[in-house]
């Protein structure tokens, strides 16, 4: 008689059918009949043949949790006794367990005649990695193998066994049955699996304050098993968050298959400097854990200090220099070191050390990068030009840092005379008059005396008439007004010059003042456009 065996069921039906051994696969395969020809006499026994080995096991879709997968495999047995067979036997398992977590397996035995079938035996020989703790029905059992006597199944009955145990440690799990019938092989491999999480963090060893801290996490699963629902969480030291605010940065991994890894990253900012270290954290179900080595950036900041000294007290027409001087006192590199002097109102530049630029009524330095502990200087000069206060201020900003300094001078009252020129009539004809006006006034906190008003015909003109607070002299070109004995602070004295346009061009009519209080001769000129109609 020919022996079967099916992994994982045992029949004993009229006939004996063994099954030695079986290639277990990870998917399900449902068994194919074997043919078998019925004889008056018993056939003999061949020898078992040596199981085949188990096939490579392909890698595997990650199912999360194991054990939710299910797979089974049929067989009729026994293949070519009848036209639909005797007994139909379906198993059904996980297709991946973890170790030393329980699970169920469960055989089914269908009788397909239309008859009784009696003294029916069911046999399941139980795994070497496979630890038993119960079974439903109860069976006995010997050695490691379970026997059921079943007695007389009814035509068409179904019976299920149930088989409760965990896996003993990683590997295929191929519990086998035995039959006394010419039953067909039918093997069904459960896979036994281990999940694991590994965490990685990494981070900048020092960076500024003002830089973005980028981290990046790298989590895996080193086991052989499916890590499911894995979550990251970071919480941050204090002095940190991220870019949105969040003192815990917490990351959805989702499910990573054995081998797998999955990288993620994130930026953080510092609020203030100093050296910060931290971990990260994984976790998956079925209480995994991990957690990173820890991770320490230092957060330098440059500090400027800023400066500028000057004289406390000038007269108007003199002139004053300032020093400002910008010192790094923190512990990282000032980088795009930028000074900007804004020029007083009440002052005029005369000049500014190298590399100073004027633009805009300020005078611009760049210093480049300034290290810690280190300082530089730069300087300008101006000329006092109204009593008062002149408030002189700059500004330094660089890379993370910046600052501010003043100094003032205070101008003490004298003098200062404003001289004005307009013409009325621009432009004009030739052998038409302009008439010039000009106005003297002094914007000082001081009386201005012996005020001397010169004016300077262009060629295309001719001297006419003028009016003022002094008689005139003309010579030649040259019309030059008596002194002004005096003018008293925010007075004014009007001048006019009336001539006559003899020639086209675009001219220039000049006028110059002096005064007791003037160091220099102040000038003015207007322009006048005479044209020809002809």
């Amino acid at each position: 008689m020919t022996k079967h065996m099916v992994c994982g069921l045992l029949i004993a039906i009229g006939a004996t059918f063994w099954v030695a051994g079986c290639a277990c696969e990870e998917e399900a395969v449902a068994a194919q009949p074997m043919a078998t020809t019925p004889s008056p006499r018993p056939a003999p026994r061949p020898a078992p043949r040596p199981a085949p080995r188990p096939a490579p096991t392909p890698a595997a879709k990650v199912t999360c949790p194991p054990g939710a997968k299910q797979i089974s495999a049929t067989a009729i047995l026994p293949s070519g006794e009848t036209a639909g067979g005797v007994v139909k036997m379906v198993r059904t398992a996980p297709e991946t367990v973890m170790v030393g977590q329980a699970y169920d397996y469960t055989v089914t035995l269908t009788n397909l005649l239309k008859k009784p079938l009696t003294n029916v035996v069911l046999k399941e020989k139980l795994s070497d990695n496979y630890t038993l703790t119960g079974a439903n029905p109860k069976a006995t059992m010997s050695g490691a193998v379970l026997h059921w006597a079943l007695g007389t199944m009814a035509a068409g009955e179904s019976k299920t066994f149930t088989i409760r145990g965990s896996a003993k440690g990683t590997g295929p799990i191929t519990p086998c049955a035995e039959v006394t019938y010419d039953n067909p092989e039918l093997c069904l491999a459960t896979r036994a699996v281990q999940s694991a999480l590994k965490i990685a963090k990494t981070g900048p060893a020092e960076v500024i304050q003002c830089d973005p801290i980028t981290y990046q996490i790298t989590v895996s699963n080193p086991g052989s098993g499916p890590a499911c629902n894995v979550v990251i969480t970071d919480t941050l030291p204090a002095g940190i968050k991220a870019i949105d605010g969040r003192d815990t940065v917490t990351i959805n991994a989702g499910h990573l298959g054995p081998g797998e890894s999955r990288a993620f990253s994130f930026q953080a900012k510092a609020s203030k400097a100093g050296t910060f270290t931290n971990v990260a954290n994984a976790k998956a179900d079925g209480g995994l854990t991990a957690a990173s080595a820890p991770v320490s950036t230092k957060v330098t900041l440059p500090v400027l200090a800023v400066t500028k000294t000057g004289p406390a007290m000038r007269y108007i027409g003199r002139n004053a220099t300032y020093v400002i001087t910008v010192a790094n006192n923190g512990d990282a590199p000032a980088k795009n070191t930028i000074v900007t002097d804004t020029l007083p109102a009440n002052a005029t530049l005369v000049g500014a050390s190298a590399g100073g630029t004027v633009s805009g009524g300020k005078v611009v330095w760049s210093l480049g990068t300034i290290e810690p502990n280190t300082s530089k200087k730069v300087s300008i000069e101006l000329k006092m030009t109204q009593p008062g206060v002149v408030r002189n201020a700059a500004s330094v900003v660089a890379y993370c840092a910046q600052g501010t300094a003043e100094a003032t001078t205070t101008v003490q009252g004298i003098s200062a005379i404003l001289l004005e020129c307009v013409d009325v009539d621009d432009p004009i004809e030739v052998g038409a008059q302009e008439t010039y006006i000009i106005t003297v006034t002094n914007q000082g906190s001081a009386v201005g005396t012996n005020i001397v008003i010169t004016c300077t015909l262009p060629t295309e003109q001719t001297y006419v008439s003028t009016t003022g607070p002094t008689k005139a002299k003309v010579e030649g070109q040259a019309v030059t007004f008596a002194p002004l004995a005096s003018l008293a602070p925010k007075a004014k004295a009007t001048f006019k010059v009336m001539v006559k346009g003899n020639a086209a061009g675009d001219v220039r009519f000049k006028v110059t003042l002096k005064s007791d209080q003037m160091d220099t001769v102040a000038g003015e000129t207007e322009s006048t456009h005479i044209y020809s109609d002809k």
